[in-house]
C-alpha cells in the first residue's frame, strides 16, 4: 500500500484532513497549495512540498485534486505548469472535487490525451468524516484505475462506491447535495414554525432526532442549532453552487428552484462563509 508515491493539490477544510489519514496510512505523500503556508502543517507530519502541479504529476504516482471549483480545477490541470503540460504515461490524477458532470468528462478526456489515467472521487461527508476517515467517496472511471486507487480510498473513507463512468460520480454527488439540501432546509423550517407556535427548539430538536424523522445530518446540526453558532463543516456558498451545478445537469424536480433561491439569499445575505445550517437565520427573517 504505502508503495504507491501521492501527490495532493488543495489544503482547505478537507484536504488538509485527508492528507494527514494518508500519511498515517504508511504512504509517501507530496502536497502542493497556492497559498504555501497550508503546506507547513502537513510538511510536520511528514509530508513533502512541490514546486508546481508538473512536478508532482512528473514525481507521484497519484495526484489528488482537491479544489473550490470547476474553474479552479481546470486552473490547475491545464494552467501553466499544470499537471497536463506534458503527457505523462502511466500515472493517474483524482479528482475529489465536487464539480459538474461535463467538467469531469472533459477532464477525463484531456488526461487521456496525455496518456494519464483520470478517475473523479467526490466526496459525501464534511470536516469532521474526513478528519475521522469515514467518508463515503463516489468513483466514476475505469474499474482498473479504481482498483489501483482502492488502497488511497481506503485510508480515506469507510466506503468507496464505483457508480460508473467519468461523470457519473459528479451526478451522484449532486444527487446526495440535494438531498442535503432538502433535509436542511425543511430542519429549519420545522424548527422555525414549531417555536413560533410555543414549542422550544430543544423539545423540536428532541422530537425530531428521537423519531423516525430523525437521520444523521438533523443530529449532527441540533449542537449549532441550539447554541445558534455556525462555524463551516460544509459553508453554504458551496452548496449554493452545487445546487446550482445540479439544476444546470438537468435536475427540474418541484423543489429544486425554491431550494436554490433559499440558500442563495442567504448567502446574498452574507451567510455563505458559515455552515449551510446558518440557513435557519435568513429563514428566520423572512
Amino acid at each position: 500500500m504505502s508503495r504507491l508515491k501521492l501527490g495532493w493539490i488543495g489544503l482547505g477544510n478537507m484536504g488538509t484532513p485527508m492528507v494527514k489519514n494518508l500519511l498515517k496510512a504508511g504512504f509517501e505523500v507530496v502536497v502542493f497549495n497556492r497559498t504555501r503556508q497550508k503546506e507547513e502543517e502537513l510538511i510536520a507530519s511528514g509530508a513533502t512540498s512541490a514546486i508546481n502541479p508538473q512536478s508532482l504529476i512528473e514525481t507521484c504516482d497519484i495526484v489528488f485534486t482537491m479544489l473550490a471549483d470547476d474553474q479552479a480545477v481546470k486552473a490547475v490541470y491545464e494552467g501553466n505548469e499544470g499537471l497536463l503540460t506534458k503527457p505523462s504515461e502511466g500515472k493517474m490524477i483524482i479528482d475529489m472535487s465536487t464539480v459538474s458532470p461535463d467538467t469531469s468528462r472533459y477532464l477525463s478526456g484531456a488526461c487521456q490525451a496525455k496518456g494519464i489515467d483520470f478517475l473523479e472521487a467526490p466526496v459525501s461527508g464534511s470536516v469532521k468524516p474526513a478528519q475521522d476517515g469515514t467518508l463515503i467517496i463516489l468513483v466514476g472511471g475505469a474499474a482498473t484505475a479504481y482498483e489501483k486507487a482502492k488502497p488511497a480510498f481506503e485510508a480515506l473513507g469507510k466506503l468507496s462506491v464505483h457508480v460508473g463512468g467519468a461523470g457519473v460520480g459528479s451526478s451522484a454527488k449532486l444527487a446526495i447535495n440535494y438531498l442535503l439540501g432538502l433535509n436542511l432546509q425543511g430542519l429549519a423550517e420545522t424548527v422555525l414554525f414549531a417555536e413560533k407556535n410555543g414549542v422550544s427548539k430543544s423539545d423540536m430538536l428532541t422530537i425530531i432526532n428521537e423519531g423516525a424523522c430523525g437521520n444523521g445530518i438533523t443530529k449532527l446540526k441540533t449542537p449549532s442549532i441550539l447554541n445558534e453558532e455556525y462555524p463551516a463543516a460544509f459553508a453554504l456558498k458551496h452548496l449554493v453552487k452545487d445546487l446550482r451545478l445540479a439544476k444546470e445537469a438537468g435536475l427540474d424536480a418541484p423543489l429544486i428552484n425554491p431550494l436554490f433561491h433559499s440558500f442563495q439569499e442567504a448567502q446574498q445575505e452574507g451567510l455563505g462563509d458559515e455552515d449551510v445550517m446558518a440557513v435557519i437565520k435568513s429563514l428566520a427573517k423572512r
